[in-house]
């Protein structure tokens, strides 16, 4: 009798949990989707890395051309971040060369969750299982700048959930002493102070380890100016981290008025 209790148990454990993915009921508690749009005039390889304890979303990055969208499922846990690659090329070995412009994480068309190399624009989150606690995300500009990029919720999109993409084109206005050239002579993206000059004041380490001690520079204002929604410096206040409850988000790279003075959704 306990065997066959063991075995009636078994299937209908097994039936409840058909039942659930089947209707769906589990990705609504559990899942989350994440959709990558590019809009920018140019292909671009997205690129996924999680936190200690999380999986590789996509296998860690993906080829999306101009116009494209890819839809990424994610767990209703997951925290990571998120990155777009340019100027890539993956037709010959790279023997752990750069094969990327910007963003590049070790040669490899999927990252496997290795981090990109800055200078990238990085879209930071942390996902909450519970749709009653929020989910947090961000912009940041810490390590510098490549591409502008919009967040924000997807059916219904809420204006409390976006973040906007940039009301000017930073690489247009990126000093010399930050800026990233690539063969042809072109600016493919702006450095941060922190990361072209590692001075404890640009980067809010030792002394300067607290919002009290670190500022906004020059530098920092000159980023905070093109893109007001994002993180441009470790203590940037009040803080750009947006909270939202949902389980579909949208990112677009390169968001509409790219470039222009008015605010890009």
């Amino acid at each position: 009798m306990r065997m066959n209790f063991s075995r009636i148990s078994s299937a209908l454990l097994l039936f409840f949990i058909c039942h659930f993915i089947t209707s769906g009921k589990l990705t609504e508690v559990e899942g989350c989707t994440i959709y990558i749009s590019n809009k920018c005039p140019f292909p671009i390889w997205p690129a996924t890395a999680p936190n200690t304890g999380h999986p590789v979303l996509a296998n860690g990055g993906f080829y999306l051309p101009s116009g494209g969208v890819r839809r990424l499922g994610a767990p209703g846990d997951w925290s990571g971040r998120i990155w777009a690659r340019t100027g890539c090329n993956f037709d010959e070995p790279t023997n752990h060369k750069p094969a990327c412009e910007t963003g590049d994480c070790d040669g490899k068309l999927e990252c496997e969750g290795t981090i990109g190399l800055p200078p990238v624009t990085l879209v930071e989150m942390s996902i909450q299982y519970d749709k009653k606690q929020p989910s947090f995300y961000d912009v940041s500009l810490v390590d510098g700048y490549n591409l502008p990029v919009s967040v924000t919720n997807y059916k219904p999109a809420s204006s409390k959930c976006l973040i906007g993409g940039c009301t000017k084109n930073l690489k247009d206005m990126c000093p010399p002493e930050l800026q990233v050239i690539n063969d042809e002579g072109q600016v493919v993206a702006c450095k941060s102070a922190c990361l072209a000059f590692n001075f404890d004041s640009f980067c809010c380490r030792n002394k300067y380890g607290s919002p009290e001690k670190c500022k906004p520079s020059v530098y920092s204002s000159l980023f905070k100016k093109a893109c007001p929604s994002y993180v441009t410096y470790a203590f940037d206040t009040p803080s750009p981290v947006v909270s939202c409850s949902s389980d579909q988000y949208v990112i677009t790279f390169c968001p509409d008025k790219w470039g222009t003075e008015y605010s890009s959704a």
